[in-house]
Formats: structure tokens, sequence, C-alpha cells
């Protein structure tokens, strides 16, 4: 489906709420809005597409995480194991019991404002609180808790989650959300910011070559894949991540990651967490 690349709104200070097509020539040339709901087990299967399409393709574009909002999952409960099977990103079953993001969505907008990279650490672990370990995302106990685990400055957060603030980033994806028709989490929007071609939006949840096949699509050549970046560099920089993720961004079995792994287990670089349906790596070399 196609979109104009025109919507704008306003949010908080220091957040843009504009798609525009003004440009300079150190700029991207594609944006990608991700549109994602916090405790949607889609949206968090999607982790490993994510990943690689930045690992290989990322000098090309730019991601701005959108959160959405919207229908009840409980109803899809049953379907969550096949979903963890599929994307190997496990979650515990017990999730659903979570009934709204909220508080948790005004949290995410709290850390976006100490900064973009701030804001998807913050995201992710949140996301690991509730899908792994199924904590209450809506707590302010475990909330300062993430904020800890992101490294945010905790007594900037709390002040920015009694303001304004978050909420009018909220209320700024949420326009974004409703004036591009999005009722499906997660979706994906490409934009070209140097043409006015309107952009390419894909609802649901497919197979990474889709993506690469959007891209190059909205890019208007074939883009050049770059080369992952080693893997101990990988798992330092994201810290915790599920085999699937690592075997999908470099292209191999997971027989064949684990054999890497348990190398660096015995290093003492990471430490497996078995879950239902896989295990995830915790990265233990802290000396950086």
């Amino acid at each position: 489906m196609l979109y104009s690349d025109s919507s704008t709104c306003e949010g908080s200070s220091n957040q843009s709420c504009s798609i525009s097509n003004t440009v300079s020539k150190k700029t991207k040339p594609i944006e990608v809005y991700a549109f994602v709901n916090p405790i949607c087990p889609e949206s968090w299967g999607m982790e490993p597409n994510m990943k690689k399409l930045v690992a290989e393709y990322g000098q090309y574009f730019t991601m701005r995480i959108i959160l959405g909002y919207g229908s009840d999952h409980s109803e899809k409960s049953s379907q969550w194991g096949k979903t963890a099977q599929l994307s190997g990103m496990s979650f515990n079953e017990h999730c659903h019991e979570v009934k709204s993001c909220y508080r948790a969505s005004l949290a995410v907008k709290a850390a976006e404002l100490q900064g973009k990279c701030a804001g998807e650490r913050f995201l992710r672990i949140l996301r690991e609180r509730l899908f792994i370990d199924t904590k209450d995302i809506n707590s302010d106990a475990v909330l300062n808790d993430c904020a800890k685990r992101a490294k945010l400055d905790l007594g900037e957060f709390k002040n920015d989650m009694e303001s304004s603030r978050p909420i009018k980033g909220l209320q700024c994806d949420r326009r974004i959300t409703n004036e591009m028709d999005v009722n499906e989490f997660p979706t994906l929007v490409f934009f070209n910011i140097r043409d006015d071609n309107e952009g390419i939006k894909v609802a649901g949840r497919y197979p990474y070559n889709v993506y690469v096949q959007i891209l190059t699509e909205t890019l208007g050549k074939q883009p050049e894949k770059q080369s992952p970046p080693k893997l101990e560099d990988f798992l330092k920089k994201h810290r915790f991540l599920a085999t699937q993720e690592i075997a999908l961004v470099y292209d191999k079995e997971k027989e064949e990651v684990l054999k890497e792994l348990k190398k660096l287990r015995l290093k003492q670089v990471v430490s497996p967490v078995h879950v239902k349906h896989g295990t995830f790596w915790r990265y233990i070399n802290t000396d950086d």
C-alpha cells in the first residue's frame, strides 16, 4: 500500500513529529517508520528481521519506532506458541494477562527524551521483562529497573514520567498511526526522502527477503549489502540476544551458531538463558 510523506503533527520539545521530504546531502535516503505495540507478540517476533536489516543495509536508512495501541490480543494467546516457534523469539505464555501498554508506552517516550538510542534500549529491555520474565511492565518498580538497565539518567527519567512530555510524544505517535491508517502490528512504512514518490506500507511480519525487496524498490536501485560485525562485537552491542536473532543476522543454521556461542561461553563472554521456545544469550564481559 502506498502513502505520501507529507504528514505532520506536533509533539513534545526535542521530538520531531513530522514526515517530510526535506533532506541534506548527508542524510540517509530512506526513512523506515516501524509501528510496533510493546505487548504484541508479532512485534516482538519482528526483532530478528529488524536487526538483520540494520546490520546489512543500515547505511541506507534511518528507522523510527512509532508506538501503536489498540486491539486486545488476549483472544490470540492460543497462537502465541506458534508465533514463538516461527520467529525464534520466545515469550512466557502468561504474558497475555497484560491488557494495557499505556503506562509502559509513556515510559518509552520518556526514555526517548534522553536520545533515540536510549529509547530503543529501553523498549528492548521492557519487552524482555514482559515476554521472558513475565513482569508487570506498567509498574513503577519494573519501569525504573528497565531505566537502570538501559543506563538512563534515572532521576531525569522519573521527572519526565511525571511531566506532560511523554504524553505529547505518545499523542504524536498515535496521530501518525491514524494518519497512515495503521491497524496491524508490526507495520513498516518505507519512504525515500529524496524524491516525491509515495511510501510503501507493509503490514504484518514477513520473511526477511520481502523487506529487502521493498528497500530496493524504495531506493530505486540494488543496495550494497554490508558484512555483519564480528559476533562478539554484535553481542557486546546488544547485550541480550536470541539464538534466532544471531542465526538470521549471520545467515547460519542454529546448530552452527550454537557451536560458536558455546565457545564464547567457555571464554566467559556470554551465558545462556534457557526459555520455553529456545535460548537467549547474555553478554557478561563488562570490562568495556
